[in-house]
């Protein structure tokens, strides 16, 4: 094969060859770049510290740090030319640094290695996102709180299997999604909490012969200890996996309440109204609103799942201690943390924004023989009747009245009592579908009160 058949194979970019093949497979500033503030914060810190031990000047140091504030400054206002020739966001930041003060910038890198380096900017990305989420996820809880406490004692439908099961309130069901994001809101606490762990002064794998002091670094970059071990230290990402599997649960339960939302909004249920800025019209149909941001919500996981797989799957089979093949952690990462975020800020638009039909939610409150199991409860309760026995009469007067059309509370007393002699009059106190809300007073139960409560304790949570 000649080299032009060659080149032609490659084609476009790679007509060069070998060698821009190589460049393109092995840089990362494509996509580093973003880690720019984490990886200089890393090095200012890092300085401040070689100079503390007497590993370098303070002059040097402090021609270090204020010469990456600079670098800092470039980046962030769009002037700094990033190099794929020199590989990744640290080679660049080392690199314009020289440019600009010279021999001390030579001396950065004494007792640190790039794999703790990117160790360490990693962390603290990933760190700074799980706080982000966290601001985000309680946004998104006190908007259905504001919805739960609005709603507190409207009834609507709850439902098994998608099908009509009990009476329950609006704000039983928004608080329901309060305690699945409260999860999500538990489990990024909690993997932050673990993470914060520095692996700044692991060097390459095996820690170094300077005398750092890395319990200095690990203060200054608000890590709570050094990493213990330096060639897990290099070689740990479970942090990222951690973020990625609590952004793919979260993203889960954005999903479940996504598809609440387009079942709801749907001309068939009418249950609520989305606001025209989380909706789009038909390019054919005037009379449509689509509820795009819900549908896009729904979509997100599988770019998050994904990316938790893909992750997964690059560390499942790599020896201690550092593998190129690492580099490939931080996209999947990016663009799980962009979709989640993107998820979270647009449902917390839709909750506040949106419109409960109340009269709409009371009508499918009291349809489907919704109130069926109240009437076995009393039967039990009033009747004495053991709950299997009281399940088969129930059933019968349900078949009698969807024999006739009708609901249980218009079945006449002589049509119940011709199926059981102890029903009374008392029975038609417990089918309304307010009584029956009103009547689920256990722990965690729809009744109002008990959802006021929830509430209360929630808004001492999310200050």
């Amino acid at each position: 094969m000649t080299d032009k058949t060659s080149n032609q194979m490659w084609g476009g970019r790679f007509a060069a060859g070998p060698d821009a093949i190589m460049e393109a497979i092995n840089a990362s500033i494509g996509f580093d770049q973003r880690m720019a503030a984490q990886d200089i914060a890393g090095s200012r810190a890092h300085a401040a510290m070689l100079a503390a031990t007497g590993i370098v000047s303070d002059s040097d140091a402090e021609a270090m740090r204020e010469g990456l504030l600079t670098v800092l400054s470039e980046i962030e206002g769009g002037s700094f030319n990033f190099s794929t020739a020199l590989e990744d966001i640290h080679m660049n930041v080392e690199a314009r640094l020289k440019e600009m003060i010279g021999e001390p910038a030579g001396r950065l890198h004494t007792g640190r290695s790039r794999n703790d380096q990117v160790a360490t900017d990693f962390k603290l990305w990933v760190r700074d996102q799980l706080d982000a989420v966290d601001g985000a996820l309680q946004a998104l809880m006190k908007a259905l709180l504001t919805q739960a406490e609005g709603g507190a004692d409207w009834v609507m439908p709850g439902f098994t299997h998608l099908q009509t099961a009990q009476p329950v309130t609006w704000g039983h069901h928004m608080m329901a999604y309060v305690e699945m994001f409260g999860r999500d809101l538990s489990r990024i606490r909690d993997a932050r909490a673990r993470m914060n762990e520095c692996p700044l002064g692991a060097a390459a794998l095996a820690g170094t012969s300077f005398p750092i002091d890395r319990d200095m670094t690990a203060n200054d970059l608000g890590f709570d200890r050094p990493a213990a071990n330096s060639l897990d230290a290099v070689s740990d990402r479970d942090f990222a996996l951690e973020f990625l599997s609590a952004a793919s649960i979260c993203a889960m339960h954005l999903s479940r309440m996504a598809e609440e939302l387009v079942i709801w909004s749907s001309a068939q249920f009418r249950f609520v109204t989305l606001s025209d800025r989380f909706s789009t019209g038909s390019s054919i149909m005037p009379q449509k609103k689509n509820p795009d941001a819900a549908e896009l919500i729904r979509a997100k996981i599988g770019r998050i799942f994904g990316a938790n797989v893909a992750l997964m799957t690059v560390m499942k089979g790599l020896p201690l201690a550092y593998s190129k093949d690492m580099q490939e952690d931080k996209e999947q990462v990016f663009d799980a943390a962009d979709n989640l975020m993107l998820a979270l800020a647009a449902m917390e638009g839709m909750v506040r924004d949106m419109s409960a039909n109340r009269e709409s939610l009371e009508a499918a409150a009291g349809s489907g023989f919704s109130t069926a199991t109240d009437l076995a409860d009393w039967l039990v309760r009033v009747a004495g009747m053991p709950f299997r026995e009281a399940h088969h009469v129930t059933g019968s007067l349900v078949a009698m009245a969807e024999k006739d059309g009708i609901d249980l509370p218009d079945l006449s007393l002589e049509q119940m009592q011709s199926v059981h002699s102890a029903i009374t009059d008392d029975i038609f106190a417990v089918l309304g579908v307010h009584n029956s809300v009103a009547s689920r007073v256990s722990y965690g139960g729809t009744a109002p009160v008990q959802v006021r409560a929830q509430i209360a304790r929630w808004k001492k949570v999310l200050v």
